[in-house]
């Protein structure tokens, strides 16, 4: 049975698209191979497919280099002369932009003004000053971020000063400091047995802070009050005689 007749036209579905390509590039490598055998001919293939994937198929016993420069003897042309020259026209152009920007650079220095006309260096003046109030923004930018900083790390250390003062004012008036009113805690934790003498903290007054020794003896004289905490050094403490 006849196979049937291929229209040939653009295969619309990708993954078929993909597939008869890579079978035909097969197939077309596969019979190139064999001409270079049969025929001893010499010959160079390059696909690129619709993904951008290159492929290529060059005889064994010639280079592609070689196969161009068979094309370029046999048509009698030259494509490296035709790319040097466009390449040499690039080069040119960027020299000539790189001369400029280096007469550029050396005019804004103060350099090279002798062959500047009026107008040209009333732009010079502009373009500098321009360029001056952008330096004067970033800078003005940068300033402002360090304050800003500056403002948050002193916020900071503010905040760790109030809080150790806090703690400070805590300390200063905790009521260990004053009255003991469970003896036995006290006792034990100054490591005085059971019955040991018990003791006192009391606050003298500022002209009184070495009591002589019948102020012990005399209670209706003036009682030193008890001590509140306000300092540890106004502190002094009584042993009470059973």
């Amino acid at each position: 049975m006849a196979r049937g007749k291929i229209q040939i036209k653009k295969i619309e579905n990708q993954t078929n698209r993909q597939v008869t390509y890579s079978k035909r590039r097969n197939g077309l490598f596969k019979k190139a191979h064999e001409l270079t055998v049969l025929c001893d001919a010499k010959i160079s293939i390059i696909m690129i497919s619709s993904t951008q994937k290159l492929h290529e198929y060059i005889s064994p016993t010639i280079t592609t280099k070689q196969i161009v420069d068979e094309y370029q003897k046999t048509v009698r042309t030259d494509i490296w002369s035709s790319h040097y020259e466009k390449m040499q026209e690039h080069l040119k152009k960027l020299k000539e932009i790189n001369r400029n920007l280096m007469m550029e650079i050396r005019q804004r220095r103060g350099e090279s003004l002798n062959d500047l006309g009026y107008e040209q260096m009333v732009n010079l003046i502009e373009d500098m000053d321009n360029s001056m109030k952008v330096i004067r923004e970033k800078k003005y930018k940068v300033i402002s971020s360090r304050i800003d900083t500056s403002r948050k790390k002193l916020r900071n250390v503010e905040e760790i000063h109030r809080g150790l003062v806090l703690q400070f004012d805590a300390r200063q008036e905790d009521p260990h400091y004053g009255l003991v009113e469970n003896e036995g805690d006290y006792n034990s934790m100054l490591g005085f047995p059971h019955g040991g003498p018990r003791i006192i903290a009391v606050r003298l007054p500022p002209n009184n802070h070495h009591p002589h020794p019948h102020h012990h003896h005399h209670h209706h004289h003036h009682h030193p009050s008890l001590h509140s905490g306000t300092g540890a050094s106004d502190l002094t403490t009584f042993a009470l005689l059973e």
